[in-house]
């Protein structure tokens, strides 16, 4: 059997770093925790791939993993676009604040 099991099994939707004091020192930045989601959507999403792929070739593969695999991958994708959007919105909202 092919390794697509370890793939769906070991993948996870992206999470938030725990919350910190404000102003605490950490080597971890929003940015890089926003990089990182993106790479982590991004992996997903080249899993997937490689899982439907190895299912129309004809690998010996688990159907319902490979479907799992689509689904984790568009969700997390999902997720990160709503959030891309939220945080659009507010910088709209603060651009727009007159003076």
């Amino acid at each position: 059997m092919n390794n697509i099991g370890s793939l769906t099994s070991t993948t996870s939707l992206p999470t938030l770093p725990s919350a910190k004091a404000p102003g605490a020192s950490d080597s971890a930045s929003f940015k890089n925790m926003l990089v990182d989601s993106i790479k982590e959507v991004n992996t997903m999403q080249h899993d997937a791939d490689k899982a439907v792929e190895a299912l129309m070739t004809g690998e010996d593969v688990n159907p319902a993993e490979v479907l799992s695999a689509v689904q984790k991958a568009d969700l997390a994708f999902k997720l990160t676009m709503q959030m891309r959007n939220k945080a659009m919105d507010v910088y709209r909202e603060i651009r727009d604040i007159r003076i």
